[in-house]
């Protein structure tokens, strides 16, 4: 006797025939029933009957299918597809059977509960759940070395407990996601050593019942890797920007040191390709005649990739692109490849909001492959004006005699850089050791110098000279490493002149705290060693899924302090170094310290409409030695459109200290906390995707333990925005608000609408004011 089906013993749902052809009503309502070990939103993402969007998660509020009804624009309405349902049934048993319920029974339930107004249900009745009892390999190759069969079974999937040489004791939930992994490590494990012609049916997951307990079983991965196989002789064609096939020059390579006897590397290129045929032998990671190894083949490709010049054609292990010819144990391998333009000149314009709303232009000159060697070097000049507003003028204008701070009128702030920089894509000394590294996938050196000037709200930089020497280590596409063996820094600052008038007023020009506030605008002289530790697998400009993690180190002032005291007056420490150059009239002061930083950002895919974004900000910077204050242009600062909105740059903190009566900007210490959802509510409207983003940023910056301002009255005057434990988290300004974000493919405007939920001086929920802001990207 046939047993009734699930949607026939639910009686209260009403089954129709899929087969129906009516696709006019409107999908308001979606459900899952029986789905007791997969989420709702878990199907809800695999199905593709949909309803339309949701706004914040709330049941049928559908605002911009509202909008589009009203105005014909926004969403349109979700149509009922029966067609779609049947194939969605298919989908969740696929899904199913792949986390182990392979007697999985799925029907649906069509309701029209208002005319043309649908509910769909999919009723799910899971089945008992399968589980992989051991996991077994048979038809391994015999290794001639040893460990690498122990680092093979060590880096599987199913790792643990061996019952014997060959076999894992698992006892865990059937996933079929994993058994693909392994067949995936199998196979890269193969191709690896030397058995190229190895394809996924050479590795076959096969699966047998227990016949007590069919949920119970056992996996046998039975493998058949072919044969060895040898890399043969290696062509690269390279032509110059314009293409073509015709070439002229050739060399061939045959022989130690770059191929095994009896093979060669042969090499063609056209006269305007302008490089050398060394660069090209030193981006490939084999050797002709060497057992063929996919890893070295796959980093080769990637070498060429990353060198900047060029562009890959075409690179395969056949002449014509096809498939290898895997009845000859001698595998060639063929690059085609071509240079860009030598030399590129780009202009940009851009808008920009700090304290005001300002443009900007600039001027961009690249030589890609200075030397033919794939150098980079780049000369770039940025300059930009801002208008500033009395209101933001005043905050750090002197009072008058009622108290009052009084501004002359708005100023146009104005800066510039000039920046030149030469890049190789190696490791120079004295890294060049760890070239061909396993665990450097690709390197880069980076020389730059800049020179700029700028005007800021409390203080001007006169000048700004920097070098960097910086090498970069790409470990993989997930991680990376940058190491600043060499930075060097010499800034000099004054106060602006309303910061300074108002600084004297409150403490009387020539007096103790006067002098002492002025140290922090002396010239100043700088070294850093920094390394650089990050990790991201997101898209850059979308930022809509995985993470982007920094962590950073720096080492400070150790240059300057070993010439003064071995070089400028051997035996004493004055702690200032003369100008070199004539470079400033007054001596260049400097300060020993160490400071760390963390940066951590999550983006959680709600729907595929929605992005759930976080990120925690962490550093500290403090002083070592006999040092004890932090150079300016090396503290922490809070505030802005990038940073937590709803403040201005630099007008955020220290601690509780409001800006009124702020005497040294910037902190030691920054804690950080922002949250941001973002949904599409317009598709295609300019060619954007337009998203709606609710965002709250908080945080502050504060004065660190070592950083002491007492006045002549031993009174310390920077209480209330040093850093305690006890009180520090009533010191965290919040901002929350509202944005645009208009989504190009290339490129994101920023409109964001803030209000300052936790004003740290007129308390919660008590400044009404709205702060706008305007940014390129998203803050994070």
């Amino acid at each position: 006797m046939n047993e009734p089906s699930y949607a026939q013993q639910n009686e209260e749902f009403t089954t129709e025939e899929i087969s129906a052809d009516e696709e006019d009503g409107v999908v308001r309502r979606l459900r899952f029933t029986g789905n007791r070990n997969a989420s709702n939103r878990a199907l809800t993402t695999l199905v593709r009957t949909r309803t339309n969007r949701e706004f914040l998660g709330i049941r049928r509020f559908t605002p911009w299918y509202y909008i589009w009804q009203v105005f014909g624009v926004g969403e349109s309405p979700s149509l009922l597809n029966r067609e779609v349902v049947a194939n969605d049934i298919e989908r969740i048993k696929l899904f199913y059977e792949n986390l182990g319920f392979f007697e999985v029974e799925v029907d649906t339930s069509i309701i029209e509960f208002r005319e043309n107004r649908y509910e769909v249900s999919f009723l799910i009745r899971e089945g008992p759940e399968s589980s992989i009892r051991t996991v077994s390999y048979t038809g391994l190759p015999e290794l001639e070395n040893e460990n690498l069969l122990r680092n093979f079974y060590r880096n599987s999937v199913f790792s643990g407990h061996m019952l014997n040489d060959s076999t894992f004791s698992h006892n865990s939930r059937y996933r079929a996601q994993q058994l693909r992994e392994e067949q995936t490590r199998i196979i890269n494990f193969l191709k690896n050593e030397g058995f190229a012609s190895v394809v996924r049916d050479s590795v076959r997951a096969l699966l047998r019942r227990d016949s007590d307990d069919p949920t119970t079983i056992d996996v046998l991965f039975a493998i058949r890797p072919g044969d060895i196989y040898t890399f043969g002789d290696i062509q690269i064609n390279l032509s110059g920007p314009e293409g073509g096939d015709e070439f002229d020059e050739s060399e061939t390579k045959e022989g130690p040191p770059h191929a095994l006897e009896g093979y060669a590397i042969r090499m063609q290129k056209q006269n305007k390709a302008q490089t050398h045929f060394d660069l090209l032998t030193e981006q490939i990671h084999f050797k002709p005649g060497d057992t063929f190894d996919q890893s070295a083949y796959l980093r080769s490709i990637n070498s060429f990739q990353n060198l900047g010049n060029v562009l890959i054609n075409r690179f395969g292990l056949s002449e014509d692109s096809s498939l290898p010819d895997f009845s000859e144990s001698v595998i060639p391998v063929y690059f085609d490849l071509q240079t860009i333009p030598k030399h590129s000149l780009r202009a940009e314009f851009f808008g920009m909001r700090r304290y005001g709303f300002g443009t900007g232009a600039g001027a961009n000159y690249t030589n890609n492959n200075v030397f033919g060697m794939a150098e980079n070097l780049n000369f770039g000049l940025n300059t930009s004006f801002e208008f500033v507003s009395s209101r933001t003028l005043s905050e750090i204008a002197p009072r008058d005699t009622t108290g009052r701070r009084t501004s002359s009128g708005a100023a146009i702030f104005q800066s510039y850089e000039v920046r030149a920089e030469y890049s190789v894509p190696r490791l120079n000394f004295p890294f060049t050791f760890l070239t061909g590294s396993r665990f450097v996938e690709s390197a880069r050196t980076r020389y730059t110098l800049t020179y700029s000037q700028s005007n800021q709200l409390f203080f001007d930089i006169n000048s700004d000279i920097r070098f960097n020497l910086r090498y970069e280590f790409r470990h993989s596409s997930r991680y990376t490493s940058l190491f600043d063996l060499l930075e060097l820094d010499i800034v000099d600052t004054n106060p602006s002149d309303q910061f300074r008038q108002n600084l004297i007023n409150e403490f009387g020009e020539g007096s103790f705290e006067f002098l002492r506030i002025e140290q922090d605008f002396n010239p100043q002289f700088s070294s850093i060693i920094r390394y650089t530790f990050r990790s991201q697998n997101t898209h850059l400009i979308k930022r809509d899924f995985g993470h982007f993690a920094e962590f950073s180190l720096s080492l400070a002032g150790n240059i300057p302090y070993a010439i003064d005291r071995y070089i400028s007056n051997p035996g004493e420490i004055e702690g200032s170094l003369p100008s070199p150059f004539g470079l400033s009239s007054n001596d260049l002061s400097y300060s020993r310290f160490i400071k760390f930083s963390s940066d951590y950002r999550r983006y959680i895919p709600l729907t595929q409409n929605s992005v759930l974004a976080f990120r925690a900000f962490g550093g500290i910077a403090q002083p070592i030695g006999d040092s004890e204050t932090i150079p300016l242009n090396r503290r922490f600062f809070a505030g802005g459109s990038n940073d937590i909105r709803g403040w201005n740059p630099f007008r955020l903190g220290p601690g509780a200290i409001s800006p009124d009566d702020l005497s040294i900007p910037g902190g030691e210490i920054k804690l950080a906390f922002f949250k941001e959802y973002r949904t599409i509510f317009l598709r295609d409207v300019f060619n954007a995707q337009w998203f709606l983003a609710w965002h709250t940023d908080a945080g502050n910056v504060w004065y660190g333990p070592r950083n002491t301002f007492r006045d002549e009255d031993d009174v310390e005057l920077l209480r209330d925005g040093k850093f305690f434990l006890d009180s520090f988290y009533k010191q965290l300004a919040v901002g929350s608000g509202f944005g645009i974000r208009l989504d190009w493919e290339f490129i994101v405007f920023r409109f964001d609408l803030t209000y300052r939920v936790h004003d740290l001086q007129e308390g919660w929920l008590e400044n009404r004011l709205p702060y706008f802001s305007f940014g390129i990207g998203h803050s994070f």
